[in-house]
C-alpha cells in the first residue's frame, strides 16, 4: 500500500519589497540623543547595556510623510516614505546610565499621527535626564489628550532602564503587555503589573492616552540578567488571524515565540513576524507591526563623569538655544543623588564599544 503523501506547509519570508530592509550596522546611541519616529524601520540600536533590534513597518493603509527626530540620521522623516500610526522612540541620557523606551499606538494614520510624534519626542527629550519615568507618563497623558480633542487615543508602552541595577521598569497605557525570556529558563512569559490584580480602584487607571486626565499609572519592574530577552510590540501581533478567522491572541503568540530560535537576536523578529504570516497564511498584517526586541548584555559603562561633562555643556546649548527663541526643549537633569551619584561612580567591568 502506497504511503500518504506528506503535505509541505507553506512557508512564507517577508519580501524586501514591502518589508523594511536591515540596516548593515546598529545605531549606537550618543550622549542625551532621542531616536525614532514613525517611519519603516528595521535596525539594531546599541544602548547602556543593552542590545535593541528596532522594527516598524507601517500598514498599507497609512498616509504621510513619516516623522520622526530632527537629523535623518536621527531616524528622521524621509520624503515620499509613508508614516504610520505606529510611533517608536528610544533615548540615553547624559550620564549613559538611563535608557528609555517608548512605543505607541496611535488611533490613525496621516498627519496627525506625524504631529504626535513631534510631541512625543520632544516630551522623550525633555525627560531624558529623569530616572522617574512617572512624570513623563503624566505628562504624556496631558499632551496628547491636548494634542487630540478630536477624540483620538493612543496606547502606550514605556520602559526605563537603569544600568547600576541592570532594572527595567515598564508602564503600561492601555497596550498590550510586554514579554520577557529568561536566558535561564528559556521560557517567554507576560511582564504585568502588580497593580493590574489589586483590589478595585476608586479611580481608573492605566487607560490609554488621551482619554481621561488625570489618570494614575502604576510601574512594574524587573531585574534583568545577562542574555534576558524583552520583547515590546504593538497589537497587530495579537490580532492576526489564522486560517480558521480565530485571533492568534496572547496564548497563541506565546506559542509562536516558544518554536523560535532566540541564539540569532538580530534576526529573531523576522522569524517571528514570518512565523505569523504562516499562521495567518498571508505576508500582509491588518494594522502597522511595531516590535522591539531588547537583549542585556555584559557591557558596564565607565565612570560617567566625561559624559556628564558633555551632557552639561549640551544643556547649556539648549538652554542658549531657548532664550534665542529655538523650539528644542531642554533636557534639564533630574535633581537626584541616585542619578547625579552614578555619574561620578565607576561601575567596573569592560565598556566593550565605543561611547559619546
Amino acid at each position: 500500500m502506497p504511503s500518504a503523501r506528506r503535505k509541505t506547509p507553506r512557508v512564507f519570508h517577508m519580501p524586501a519589497t514591502t518589508s523594511p530592509a536591515p540596516a548593515a550596522a546598529p545605531h549606537v546611541m550618543q550622549c542625551m540623543e532621542v531616536w525614532g519616529g514613525n517611519r519603516a524601520i528595521n535596525t539594531g540600536v546599541t544602548l547602556a547595556g543593552l542590545d535593541t533590534w528596532v522594527y516598524a513597518k507601517p500598514s498599507k493603509s497609512s498616509s504621510g510623510t513619516g516623522m520622526g527626530s530632527d537629523a535623518a540620521s536621527d531616524a528622521g522623516a524621509v520624503p515620499g516614505e509613508s508614516g504610520g500610526g505606529d510611533i517608536h522612540y528610544l533615548s540615553s541620557c547624559m550620564s549613559g546610565r538611563i535608557s528609555r523606551m517608548l512605543v505607541a499606538d496611535v488611533a490613525g494614520h496621516g498627519a496627525a499621527v506625524d504631529q504626535a510624534a513631534v510631541a512625543l519626542r520632544d516630551l522623550m527629550r525633555r525627560y531624558v535626564n529623569f530616572l522617574d519615568q512617572s512624570r513623563f507618563v503624566e505628562n504624556l497623558n496631558v499632551q496628547f489628550g491636548h494634542d487630540n480633542r478630536s477624540g483620538s487615543f493612543a496606547t502606550a508602552l514605556v520602559a526605563t532602564y537603569w544600568v547600576p541595577s541592570s532594572t527595567l521598569v515598564a508602564t503600561n497605557a492601555g497596550h498590550p503587555p510586554p514579554l520577557i525570556r529568561r536566558a535561564a529558563t528559556g521560557t517567554w512569559e507576560y511582564l504585568a503589573s502588580e497593580g493590574s490584580n489589586s483590589s478595585p480602584r476608586s479611580s481608573p487607571a492605566n487607560l490609554p492616552l488621551g482619554v481621561l486626565e488625570p489618570t494614575t499609572y502604576d510601574q512594574f519592574s524587573v531585574k534583568l540578567d545577562e542574555d534576558d530577552l524583552v520583547l515590546i510590540y504593538t497589537d497587530s501581533l495579537l490580532e492576526a488571524r489564522d486560517r480558521d478567522g480565530r485571533l492568534v491572541g496572547s496564548q497563541g503568540l506565546l506559542r509562536i515565540l516558544g518554536g523560535i530560535d532566540p541564539a540569532d537576536p538580530a534576526g529573531f523578529i523576522p522569524l517571528l513576524l514570518e512565523a505569523l504570516a504562516v499562521e495567518q497564511n498571508s505576508e500582509e498584517f491588518a494594522d502597522d507591526v511595531t516590535c522591539l526586541l531588547i537583549r542585556r548584555n555584559a557591557v558596564r559603562p565607565k565612570s560617567g563623569i566625561v559624559y556628564l561633562a558633555r551632557g552639561l555643556r549640551a544643556v547649556a546649548s539648549q538652554m542658549l538655544g531657548a532664550m534665542r527663541g529655538g523650539s528644542t526643549p531642554v533636557s534639564r537633569p533630574e535633581m537626584s543623588l541616585r542619578t547625579l551619584g552614578a555619574a561620578f561612580k565607576g561601575l567596573g567591568g569592560t565598556d566593550r564599544r565605543s561611547r559619546p
